[in-house]
């Protein structure tokens, strides 16, 4: 059973701070039993940021789209995973207002962290929740995951202006925030890549190399499940290092990257 003083370890074994700002995403199976579940790891991880942020993305990609461009902040359900639907409606969590990547946020300040997320245009534009995790020297954690699913890789993407990323022409959503008030967003691009059956995310992975060798990524062990502490700042200066050199796209296949262009 992995108890809170199991979880505070393995973020002191990572050198994060109670202030740090930091995102997670966490496939519960693959740690094995946490007590007190979901809530148990938000409680330990939570506590532990007390002076800091606590971001849970509760995505709805899934479902919030052109046949159904509607996101109610008080009731549209996350498409990924058990962590993201409790956070998304727990009442000490201030959920954003982002159409497709919203965030549930714990701490002082995350209503302010929050503010303008209903503005978004794209899933994770620069200035938004996501982008800042650059500016704060923020962290991104996966449990039980691989960095096809970390998302703020797509704001590295955006930060980039990559070509190939985006659905044009988009689609305005309506948003429905906390207290009921109804409003349109500006027209919304989704995440879309020609020539390719999955999303670039599937081929994030290919940068995992460079990222272990320039220490952008190290690993724990929490349970059953091998866990990154991924550094914001240093993973996307390595990614746009990546990028400067590449020749091609690297995020449309299987790609090996050369230890030239990172080392």
């Amino acid at each position: 059973m992995i108890t809170r003083q199991d979880i505070f370890s393995l973020l002191e074994a990572f050198g994060i701070r109670h202030d740090d700002t930091v995102t997670i995403h966490a496939a519960l199976r693959a740690a094995g039993p946490i007590e007190g579940g979901a809530d148990g790891l938000i409680d330990a991880l939570k506590d532990y940021f007390c002076d800091g942020l606590l971001l849970i993305p509760t995505h709805t990609w899934a479902n919030v789209n052109r046949d159904n461009p509607h996101f109610d902040v008080r009731s549209t359900v996350p498409c990924i995973g058990t962590l993201a639907r409790v956070a998304a409606f727990r009442p000490d969590a201030v959920r954003s207002l982002h159409p497709t990547h919203s965030l549930a946020v714990f701490g002082r300040e995350a209503r302010d962290y929050i503010q303008g997320e209903e503005r978004s245009t794209t899933p994770a534009p620069m200035g938004g929740c996501l982008s800042r995790l650059y500016e704060r020297s923020g962290k991104v954690l996966l449990l039980g995951v691989g960095h096809e699913r970390n998302t703020y890789l797509h704001a590295v993407d955006e930060r980039m202006n990559l070509p190939n990323r985006l659905r044009s022409p988009g689609f305005p959503v309506t948003i429905t925030d906390w207290d009921g008030s109804t409003f349109e967003t500006a027209e919304f691009h989704p995440h879309h890549v020609e020539g390719i059956p999955v999303g670039c995310s599937e081929y994030y992975p290919n940068y995992k190399r460079a990222l272990e060798v320039t220490g952008a990524v190290t690993y724990g062990q929490l349970g059953h499940a091998l866990v990154y502490c991924c550094d914001a700042r240093r993973m996307t200066d390595v990614v746009m290092q990546l990028w400067q050199k590449a020749d091609r796209d690297l995020c449309l296949g299987k790609v090996d990257i050369p230890e030239a262009w990172y080392a």
